[in-house]
């Protein structure tokens, strides 16, 4: 595997979640450096050295509302 993707979406309790697609990986942390240091811990403890993805990508998605 040559790149994991997650996508990373503002928790309704503040901070953020992060869930990766195509893996059974999901974490939350108050802010955005915490958060990639979970990344990095949990596709670590996920993945054999030799499944390892060489790359972690973080789509961030952010709905928006606005009365008209």
């Amino acid at each position: 595997m040559n790149e994991l993707i997650f996508i990373v979406e503002e928790s309704l309790d503040g901070g953020y979640e992060a869930k990766a697609i195509g893996a059974s990986i999901f974490t939350q942390e108050e802010d955005l450096d915490d958060l990639k240091s979970q990344i990095k811990e949990a596709v670590n403890c996920h993945f054999e050295d030799n499944d390892m993805p060489k790359m972690v990508r973080l789509h961030f998605v952010k709905d928006e509302v606005f009365a008209i």
